[in-house]
């Protein structure tokens, strides 16, 4: 049984920036980060794989940065020059089917099968 816990999230007016942890209690395939919205369905922010391949939604591009600290079983997420429209609760996922690789060019949340409770960022214009 994989733990993911998520931490880092807060209110910042629109402009700031924020940084989101993840801590995991073991090595998978893929991290991914995810929101949701007020009201809205989750969405995929950003995700990485083993290889250290990226990849991000066109909303976040530019903005965001997803990166791992393997030795510290750690995910991270930058998130600059935030909008209000970023806010939502954002979740930490894990993938242990490889199907979720970068190469493989899926978009499937479903691949995750592991995810912390996730952590609210607010931003305010």
């Amino acid at each position: 049984q994989v733990q993911l816990v998520e931490s880092g999230g807060g209110s910042v007016q629109a402009g700031g920036s924020l940084r989101l942890f993840c801590q995991a209690s073991a090595d998978a395939y893929c991290m991914g980060w995810f929101r949701q919205p007020p009201g809205k369905e989750r969405e995929g922010v950003a995700q990485i794989d083993d290889y250290d391949r990226t990849k991000y939604a066109d909303s976040v591009k530019g903005r965001f940065t997803i990166s791992q600290d393997n030795a510290k079983n750690t995910l991270y997420l930058q998130m600059n020059n935030l909008k209000p429209e970023d806010t939502a609760v954002y979740y930490c996922a894990a993938s242990y089917s490889l199907l979720c690789r970068v190469a493989y060019g899926r978009n499937n949340p479903g691949d995750f099968g592991y995810w912390g409770q996730g952590t609210q960022v607010t931003v305010s214009s």
